[in-house]
């Protein structure tokens, strides 16, 4: 673009190909961290040299960390043998965030999709089966969304599972805490009904 010069315009194009920026917003973006250079533009700068040099995917679960394997596959007080699988490494960090959860992951690294190509082999779904096989793993936690691509997959690993003696278990789904129901789609409130308990 004109009247920008040649570097300013390399790093606005590769901001706005970050999530939840795009051509308007990463100018902006820019523009903020040249006048915060101290504060911010340095000091980030910085961090992603370091990041990009010592930040690495664990050979095990799929999480992201400076070693490898990362702190929980190496943490002793998790081999309880329970395995999480997830998605993607935001929703790990969701979970840890919560501090109910005490055993091992399994990030998949996106989900079965025939529109964008990921079969099981695209997906670190045989690095699963092997861990269930070699390990002692033995109950499978599939937290997994609630989309049709999330659920499919959830289904194929179960199936996947059937011939093992691992217990397949999924993340309740329905209500949330503090929610009211005149505020909620009719498929949370169905799947609220179908999975409700005995008090």
């Amino acid at each position: 673009m004109e009247g920008r010069d040649q570097e300013l315009e390399t790093l606005i194009q590769l901001m706005a190909k970050l999530p939840g920026l795009g051509p308007r917003s990463a100018p902006r973006a820019v523009l903020h961290l040249l006048k915060k250079r101290t504060q911010l533009l340095n000091p980030l700068a910085a961090a992603m040299e370091r990041v990009a040099r010592h930040v690495r995917f664990c050979e095990i679960c799929g999480n992201i960390g400076t070693a490898t394997p990362c702190d929980i596959c190496s943490d002793p007080r998790r081999a309880n043998g329970q395995v999480c699988v997830v998605e993607d490494v935001p929703d790990l960090w969701a979970i840890e965030r919560t501090s109910a959860y005490r055993g091992r992951y399994h990030v998949l690294g996106g989900v079965l999709s025939i529109l964008d190509g990921a079969g099981p082999d695209e997906l670190r779904i045989p690095g699963l089966l092997q861990r269930v096989s070699e390990t002692n793993v033995t109950e499978v936690i599939l937290a997994l969304g609630s989309t049709v691509e999330g659920q499919t997959t959830a289904h194929y690993i179960a199936d996947e599972l059937e011939t093992t003696d691992v217990q397949v278990t999924s993340l309740a789904r329905g209500v949330p805490m503090g929610g009211e129901l005149n505020y909620l789609d009719d498929g949370t409130i169905s799947t609220a009904l179908h999975a409700r308990k005995v008090l």
